[in-house]
């Protein structure tokens, strides 16, 4: 058997990848986070699977889960919303099946960022504007921060922020931010990015901890910060110049 870690995409059913839909439907256990994961999603699922919401489970508990389809030999599926790779607590699960020698593999997904971005209709990398997009969160009730990653460290590098995780404190983001990126730099925050219920809040810097209040966003919901954001005046790409020698190695 095998552990499948999906990633099931920011919210509509529709944006997990073809080969993690394969996956869900070819497997007998699937393990999710209720409060996360459309039940739409979870019908694609096999109509007799074992559905396990691992909202209320701690890690021993779906370690357990994990352990009793391998002793069955049944792949789970393992549904993650976004990406797997950020901020999906699997690296701990992946530690546990490396010690009890489980197999497992990972589906990637369609994070949180980019269907911001997407909803924002935004690149999030223009030349000559901003080339860097950092992914962060902030501690605040939550895993502390290594050293050298706080928000007046990364500030000062000028490059596009996005952070998770952060809506509830949007106030500390600002007073944070403002002496890098100065009370006019384009901000925005995307809830429920893709779904039905998708929110944009578009300002900037001065106005957006405001605006979240208002709407009164406490999670679900990426916050994002940068020049790039609201650029127009903006040299064209290399890419596609007619200058470059598209015959070069």
């Amino acid at each position: 058997m095998t552990v499948y870690f999906i990633g099931a995409g920011p919210g509509a059913a529709d944006l997990i990848t073809v080969r993690g839909a394969r996956t869900l439907a070819a497997a007998p256990v699937c393990l999710y986070a209720g409060s996360l994961v459309p039940d739409e999603l979870l019908a694609e699922c096999p109509p007799d699977a074992r559905l396990v919401d691992t909202s209320q489970l701690n890690l021993d508990q779906i370690v357990a889960e994990f352990v009793r389809a391998h002793a069955a030999g049944q792949d789970v599926a393992r549904l993650h919303s976004g990406d797997p790779s950020v901020f999906s607590a699997v690296a701990e699960q992946m530690r546990r099946l490396d010690a009890a020698g489980i197999p497992y593999e990972v589906v990637p997904g369609v994070p949180a960022f980019a269907a911001a971005a997407a909803a924002l209709k935004r690149e999030l990398t223009v030349p000559t504007v901003g080339q860097t997009v950092i992914l962060t969160r902030i501690a605040q009730q939550a895993t502390p921060m290594p050293p050298g990653e706080d928000l007046a460290t990364l500030g000062r590098s000028g490059a596009l922020l996005v952070l998770h995780l952060a809506t509830r404190y949007a106030e500390r983001v600002v007073g944070e931010l403002l002496p890098h990126y100065g009370a006019d730099c384009p901000a925005a925050v995307v809830a429920m990015a893709s779904r039905p219920d998708e929110l944009i809040l578009r300002g900037t810097l001065a106005d957006i901890a405001d605006q979240v209040k208002a709407a009164g966003l406490v999670r679900t919901a990426v916050i994002l910060v940068g020049r790039t954001l609201g650029a127009e005046q903006f040299r064209d790409s290399h890419l596609y110049s007619a200058e470059r020698d598209r015959h070069a190695c």
